[in-house]
């Protein structure tokens, strides 16, 4: 089964069985036990004793984490996923985040952080800017302010329409860029499974 399913192909960056590379690789078995770290060889066998594939699930952990699995099972279910996901559509809702001319940094990261969890989950988010009192003399801290999120976010987002005032509010619209989100939650997928190799180490050296 494993042979076969290599046959069925994927992502060029994902690397089974005989694609991958290293000398040693961190295990997690079929049932997602951890079986630590062992020659890639061992690891192939181990999934071949089972009829599954070797999965590189995290190639730029040291060592890589590898996982026994059932590829071409794998990418049928996230296949049917992404089209069931699409059947349903997504329905999009507009957050928000409210800011003042002089939000520190601590609380301009707190808020960021927020947009960044909205624009992942697929959300418009709205950025507002509220003035108050003689703030209104100085409107270019705000626009400062919008270009710092601009910053901060980067290609997580593009602006829906240009930075405009309707009262003491100067605000805009941000939108997801599908593209970069996706690389953004492969990249928190890896991070997440180096973070789980690490702790297993640690657990291994004790």
């Amino acid at each position: 089964m494993a042979r076969q399913s290599e046959a069925l192909g994927g992502p060029e960056t994902t690397r089974i069985n005989e694609r991958i590379r290293a000398n040693e690789v961190r295990l997690i078995g079929p049932e997602g036990e951890q079986l630590g770290v062992v020659s890639s060889d061992e690891a192939r066998t181990i999934a071949d004793d089972n009829g599954l594939d070797l999965v590189e699930v995290a190639p730029n952990a040291k060592p890589p984490v590898c996982r026994v699995m059932d590829y071409g099972k794998y990418k049928y279910e996230e296949k049917k996923k992404k089209a069931a996901g699409k059947a349903k559509s997504h329905s999009t809702s507009l957050k928000e985040v409210k800011l003042r001319p002089g939000t520190d940094e601590h609380d301009l990261d707190f808020k960021l952080r927020n947009a960044r969890r909205f624009l992942m989950d697929g959300d418009k988010v709205k950025v507002t800017v509220m003035f108050r009192g003689r703030e209104m003399v100085h409107r270019e801290n705000g626009y400062n302010q919008l270009d710092k999120v601009k910053e901060v976010l980067g290609d997580l987002a593009t602006m829906e329409n240009a930075p405009r005032m309707e009262g003491r509010f100067l605000s805009t619209i941000l939108v997801a860029n599908r593209e970069a989100i996706a690389k953004a939650k492969r990249a928190d997928e890896e991070k997440a499974a180096e973070e789980v190799a690490k702790e297993e180490g640690a657990v291994e050296a004790q």
